[in-house]
């Protein structure tokens, strides 16, 4: 037994050093296992690191060239908008060098006085189809009186107008009782603001509008159309955008265009050396019906179209609506741009109208009767019908509801005492006077 235990103790020391090398060996693993791992983590952090540093630089690069592009877009934009400065300062150069050598047609000038919201409607109307034509037509308005909401209305536009004011502390005498003061100073303001134009401003030509009114899309174009003939023939005194038959039922051919006896006024324009004769005779009211006088427009004519190139919305004014509803409402406008620089008119001067006009009389069948108006609408193609006096003439217009009144022996829109309108389009009828036939030159009619 004891022997055996001797050898049994004999074996735990082999096994002790055999056990303490194993343990030395594993703490040697270990050891070197966790120099590993430190060594690991180290290169795991130092790889995070270059990592997070390189990602850190691609995205300062990224920002770098975002900023770089915002920067060639700043660039792009601020070329592009030197560009078009540069291109706006050349046009605006060239436009000031044509303007200096580029003789206005004519002076535009809108008459107001205490219409606000009329004057803002008018405006509109005309710089609508001014604008492309400004060097053409000066736009100016003139205020008679110190209405503040006109005056402040007016100069909202100074850049694309001009601004006048007529102050007249004056008193008025009418010269008979019971007369509206109003025409009065109309016919003073008329005179001053054309004095300005033809003679401060020095302009060949003068349009004169009203606050109450808009214009036809080619009604610049007729005006330098009819400016020519203006020059040209001498027989005519001025040129209107108006007729006073004008209405939707008496009109068809935007075309068409006429001279009258009779001023029609609304719409129309002048030249200097006629306004040299006017101005130092100019009237002391009622301007218009005076211009209709035989003494003061002397044989000469007016031109006129058939369609109008204005209409006068102004239902309330001096003249308190005056034929408003039955004459001046139901206006046709022309709604149409004629190019009125392709069109032939010299059949409108003097020599060639009366030949043309007594022809197309001529062929209009004759109409006798008692109701015109009825006997007329049956016939196929113009007709003529012959009055004998003003009031047979009176008479037979309100047949067909066309203008009666006269002015000094002419009735409205007249050419030798014819007057011609459109009756169940495009039929035309002449109302002549007795003497209408001989004055053509028209025999055996």
């Amino acid at each position: 037994m004891a022997k055996l235990s001797c050898d049994f103790r004999f074996f735990l020391i082999p096994a002790a050093f055999v056990f303490i090398y194993i343990q030395m060996r594993l703490f040697t693993t270990q050891s070197e296992y966790a120099d590993r791992m430190a060594e690991a983590v180290d290169a795991e952090h130092h790889c995070t690191s270059q990592t997070r540093l390189l990602i850190d630089q691609i995205s300062m690069q990224q920002e770098q060239i975002v900023a770089l592009e915002e920067g060639k877009k700043r660039k792009d934009q601020e070329c592009a908008q030197l560009k078009a400065l540069i291109n706006d300062l050349e046009k605006k150069a060239l436009q000031r060098i044509i303007n200096k050598t580029q003789v206005p047609v004519a002076a535009v000038v809108i008459m107001a006085c205490n219409r606000a919201d009329y004057l803002e409607r008018t405006i509109a109307s005309v710089l609508k189809y001014q604008s492309s034509v400004a060097s053409k037509y000066p736009l100016f308005i003139s205020q008679d009186g110190s209405d503040p909401n006109v005056k402040t209305k007016a100069l909202s536009y100074y850049n694309q107008l001009t601004y006048m004011q007529h102050i007249d502390y004056d008193p008025v005498h009418t010269e008979r009782p019971g007369e509206l003061i109003a025409y009065y100073k109309i016919a003073r303001h008329y005179k001053w603001a054309l004095d300005e134009l033809f003679y401060k401003h020095n302009f060949d030509r003068v349009i004169i509008l009203e606050d109450d009114m808009e214009i036809a899309p080619d009604f610049f174009d007729y005006f330098e159309a009819a400016a020519a003939l203006l020059d040209k023939d001498k027989s005519i005194m001025a040129v209107s955008s108006w007729n006073d038959n004008g209405q939707k039922q008496f009109v068809y051919d935007p075309y068409a265009l006429y001279r009258s006896d009779f001023f029609p006024g609304l719409g129309w324009m002048l030249t200097r050396s006629t306004w040299n004769e006017l101005s130092p005779k100019w009237p002391k009211a009622y301007w218009d019906d005076w211009l209709r006088l035989k003494d003061n427009h002397k044989g000469r004519q007016f031109l006129r179209p058939e369609v109008c190139r204005t209409y006068n919305f102004g239902e309330h004014g001096s003249s308190m609506g005056q034929f408003f509803q039955n004459y001046l409402e139901p206006i046709k406008m022309n709604d149409i741009k004629v190019d009125w620089n392709s069109q032939d008119l010299s059949y409108l001067l003097e020599d060639k109208f009366a030949k043309y006009f007594a022809g197309i009389l001529k062929m209009a069948k004759p109409v006798r009767g008692a109701d015109l108006a009825l006997v007329a609408s049956n016939i196929e193609g113009d007709v003529r019908i012959q009055y004998r006096d003003q009031s047979d003439f009176e008479n037979i217009a309100r047949q067909f509801g066309v203008f009666e009144e006269w002015k000094d022996g002419v009735p409205r829109t007249a050419y030798k005492g014819v007057v011609v309108f459109r009756y169940h389009p495009p039929k035309r009828v002449f109302l002549f006077g007795p003497d209408s036939l001989q004055q053509l030159g028209i025999e055996n009619a």
